[in-house]
């Protein structure tokens, strides 16, 4: 993504902000065990106002000094470290690379900061989310205090800024949502190479290193979120992680994966049948919850809440559930009494972004929030009938989701994860040539 887009970000931010000193730090890196480290990802925050991916970095912005709008500090250039970990982009490098005002050691923060804050009314950080830092602000916010004797006055105001940050993060750019299109495009590939080699006698966690390969040959950097592969009774399971069960004749294969590109994340979810037909049951079910997830699709639009679209999906679950002899009619009664909750038990949609699970706030003044041109959201509803549940077998262990990422634009929506295949009749068929 084209530096220009980050600098935008950068002064729409300040422009909401208003008056005041923004600090943003690098996600800490987190210790796996011993002296070995997670695999680092930078804060969305962050990232989504640097395009900067290292650790050990802090962004401040301030609409009060006179020359420095935008300041970096980060790691400085080292040899010996660079051979053991890549090269820094150092000092200078991250002033140029990033077209901040200035830039200094990481080392120099606690030195400066107090200097930034000076004479400033309000600080907009956002505290309790990491405690280290917090202590590096606090003892900032001291050191500007015993300047009082000098005429420096110190912030009265901390102010959380993930609320105007986020704001801008929930309306997704074009060029976002390209980057979104594209993590969609590698996930269609992955979720097809799923179908290719999910048989009787494989394991889940077969097919989930298939997908895993996919993501990164096609240049995603890593999963958006930990896989899912639940097969037969796992499909029941809404957040199965283990991917350890063999898989079975008969077995619906649920695959909820989505690729991370650019720090952009895919949601999508299909199921199938590993041994390449649905049983008439499965099929029964696996079409309602189609049905759906087309008619929410359908409800998505600018101006209509968000709950709409659940709602759509849930009248169509409900009728069919009645239909069915799952749940007890008449149909307006069994959504009233949400008596379909023990088969469907979340929500339709979450926001989608830099995190699957995106920022931005789902009620405004304790309503339900409308949707609006560049929001982007997942439409996945799904059945999920246990083993032990009290209905006729036939029914027992079926767990269907069906999931898509679904842009607002000006005049309906845009899915951004299209060509999946989900119809039955066209999964049963690429099963068949498998």
């Amino acid at each position: 993504m084209d530096q220009s887009e980050f600098a935008a970000r950068r002064e729409a931010f300040m422009s909401e902000m208003g008056p005041g000193v923004a600090v943003l730090p690098s996600a800490p890196v987190a210790l796996r065990n011993n002296d070995v480290t997670h695999d680092y990802r930078q804060d969305s925050d962050f990232f989504y106002l640097t395009g900067f991916d290292e650790e050990e970095s802090v962004l401040v912005l301030s609409s009060e000094h006179p020359e420095h709008r935008s300041v970096v500090f980060v790691r400085e250039r080292n040899k010996e470290r660079e051979i053991w970990d890549g090269k820094r982009a150092g000092v200078d490098g991250a002033k140029e690379r990033l077209g901040v005002d200035a830039a200094f050691p990481i080392e120099e923060l606690d030195k400066r900061l107090p200097d930034y804050l000076g004479d400033v009314r309000r600080l907009h950080y956002r505290l309790a989310v990491n405690a280290v830092f917090d202590e590096r602000i606090f003892r900032a916010l001291a050191a500007v205090r015993g300047k009082a004797r000098t005429g420096v006055v110190a912030p009265s105001e901390i102010v959380d800024l993930s609320r105007d940050l986020h704001e801008l993060r929930l309306r997704k750019s074009s060029a976002e949502l390209d980057m979104m299109e594209r993590a969609g495009a590698i996930s269609r590939e992955a979720h097809a190479r799923a179908m290719a080699v999910a048989k009787p006698g494989a394991y889940e966690y077969e097919v989930e290193a298939e997908i895993m390969r996919v993501f990164r040959a096609r240049g995603a950097e890593r999963p958006a979120y930990g896989s899912i592969v639940g097969s037969g009774p796992n499909a029941t399971i809404l957040h199965h992680r283990r991917n350890d069960r063999l898989m079975e004749e008969g077995d619906l294969l649920l695959i909820d994966a989505g690729a991370e590109l650019g720090y952009y994340a895919s949601d999508v979810t299909r199921t199938f049948p590993v041994s390449g037909r649905f049983t008439d049951a499965q099929r029964a079910i696996y079409d309602l919850v189609l049905d759906a997830q087309l008619a929410a699709i359908e409800a998505v639009k600018p101006g209509v809440s968000y709950m709409v679209v659940h709602d759509a999906a849930v009248e169509v679950l409900a009728a069919g559930l009645v239909k069915l002899g799952l749940i007890e009619g008449p149909v307006d009664e069994a959504i009233e009494e949400k008596r379909y909750s023990p088969f469907y038990m979340h929500k339709t949609s979450h926001w989608l972004g830099m995190d699957v699970h995106d920022v931005g706030d789902y009620f405004v003044d304790k309503e339900p929030r409308k949707l609006e041109p560049g929001f982007v959201l997942t439409v996945e509803p799904g059945l999920y009938i246990a083993e032990d549940a009290e209905v006729d077998a036939k029914w027992r262990g079926i767990g269907v989701r069906i999931e898509d990422d679904v842009a607002v634009t000006e005049d309906g929506y845009r899915n951004l994860t299209p060509d999946i295949p989900k119809a039955a009749d066209e999964l049963e068929r690429i099963l068949a040539d498998r």
